[in-house]
């Protein structure tokens, strides 16, 4: 009876087991068959390992389980800071440290994936951006560079934005956040810039020194018109010189002259 009752428990615990394996078995198969891609990313769908034209979106989607696998690749703006260096156009070096906001083509994940892979930044955009910076900064002197800062950026950012696009790659921002130059070559700069000061402190003396030596002619030349009219008024007009003896006098009579007035007996 025992040995009845024992093996009635032990294929009612086997049933159990079964059920439960088959369970198991259909969440598995389940879990498979349906999966979701995340906020800002793509799905590269691909069978027994082969990419397919298919991009999925974000949300549910439906696969064949053992066939099919989803790839997911982030599309939102990512950031890079790249170092780079260049030969300006008079044959400076210059080191540059780049910063760059970009997004991949979310319709065209499937073709990065199967030419690329998730290593792009390593295998296209560094060396894109070492490319663009060596292109256009051969254009430039490596003064101009630094002058021409803005308009260099803008050349660097066309030449990047079109060999990324090439490669399903969309830039969205771009920035030089440094140039740096040779120790001869900005000592160069610094002797050139202070030499243009002292030129310039010179041209502002030499302006200050002409602008006193003509007002000093101008002054000059005031006393002496002065000096020349009173002198032909005296040639017109004698009377002038006891007008100014007047002028001066205090109103005391020398005493040689016996008190008597100095200006009795003068013409009328």
């Amino acid at each position: 009876m025992n040995n009845i009752n024992e093996r009635i428990e032990n294929m009612n615990i086997g049933k159990i087991i079964s059920k439960i394996s088959i369970g198991l078995f259909v969440l598995i198969i389940l879990s498979s068959i349906f999966g979701t891609v995340g906020a800002g990313e793509r799905g590269v769908l691909l069978q027994f390992g082969a990419v397919q034209d298919k991009v999925l979106g974000e949300g549910l989607y439906l696969k064949i389980p053992f066939i099919h696998k989803v790839v997911k690749i982030d599309v939102r703006i990512q950031k890079d800071e790249i170092p780079a260096s260049a030969a300006s156009k008079d044959l400076q070096i210059v080191t540059s440290r780049i910063a760059l906001n970009y997004h991949l083509d979310p319709d065209s994940v499937n073709k990065i994936w199967q030419e690329v892979g998730k290593n792009y930044n390593n295998r296209i955009i560094a060396p894109s951006i070492q490319e663009a910076v060596k292109a256009e900064s051969a254009k430039f002197t490596a003064e101009e560079l630094i002058i021409k800062r803005e308009e260099v950026k803008e050349q660097i950012k066309a030449n990047l934005t079109k060999r990324l696009l090439e490669r399903s790659i969309i830039v969205d921002e771009f920035n030089i956040i440094e140039f740096e130059f040779s120790k001869a070559f900005n000592e160069a700069i610094e002797a050139k810039v202070t030499a243009e000061q002292l030129k310039l402190k010179a041209d502002r003396d030499l302006e200050r020194i002409r602008i006193e030596a003509e007002q000093k002619i101008a002054e000059s030349r005031g006393k002496a018109e002065a000096i020349r009219i009173e002198a032909q008024a005296l040639r017109q007009n004698p009377q002038v010189v006891e007008l100014r003896w007047i002028e001066k006098w205090d109103g005391k009579v020398p005493t040689y002259w016996g008190g008597a007035s100095p200006f009795i007996g003068i013409n009328r």
